[in-house]
């Protein structure tokens, strides 16, 4: 038995302790493929926690057919993608809006966010193109070509993590890999595309 199949059947059998380890043991890898996919701190921090409850909600229906970060992956591209869902949702603030207050109007303020100057400096232009190819790509291409090119899944992990046919995974990745060189095109000498 591996490490990962003991700690999830202690797991559930109710050992917080083990639980906290298959935590600790998954909580970097999906931080990275939350923040690849957002490219946003707090929100990448907000799809692994609500992936971390969800996996602890229903660990003790995990029946092994796939590995336990398989699985996991499956978890985190769901609440990355209903947190989209929210987001087209909900109402937006205007930056320019006022606010009435006791004493009259105040401009509203927001904490910028942004990178800063070390930071920015670190980030490359080849990168910036294809971050900004990747935003304009629907969800699941994004995540399909994060966890094929970054995470280095395969095709059967992809599938078992998407529940989608190891057929239908290799023709959508590929759909995804022409529209991803469609949006590069205009970026011809960072990418030499042909």
């Amino acid at each position: 038995m591996n490490d990962d199949a003991l700690l999830i059947e202690l797991s559930q059998q109710g050992d917080r302790n083990a639980f906290d380890a298959l935590i600790r043991k998954y909580e970097s890898r999906a931080y990275q493929f939350a923040y690849r996919l957002t490219s946003n701190q707090d929100e990448a921090s907000d799809i692994v926690a609500d992936a971390f409850v969800r996996v602890y909600n229903a660990l003790k229906n995990f029946r092994g057919q796939s590995s336990f970060g398989t699985w996991l992956y499956r978890i985190l591209t769901n609440c990355y993608l209903d947190m989209r869902k929210r987001e087209r949702t909900r109402r937006h603030e205007s930056l320019e809006a006022t606010l009435n207050v006791e004493g009259g109007e105040v401009q509203r303020q927001f904490e910028d966010e942004s990178d800063g100057p070390d930071e920015i400096l670190e980030r490359n232009a080849r990168e910036t193109a294809v971050q900004s190819a990747l935003g304009k790509m629907p969800e699941y291409q994004q995540a399909m070509l994060v966890m094929y090119h970054v995470e280095m899944l395969t095709y059967e992990e992809i599938s078992d993590a998407l529940d989608l046919p190891i057929g239908t995974v290799k023709s959508r990745l590929n759909r995804a890999r022409l529209a991803l060189r469609d949006h590069l095109t205009g970026d011809v000498e960072l990418f030499q595309i042909t």
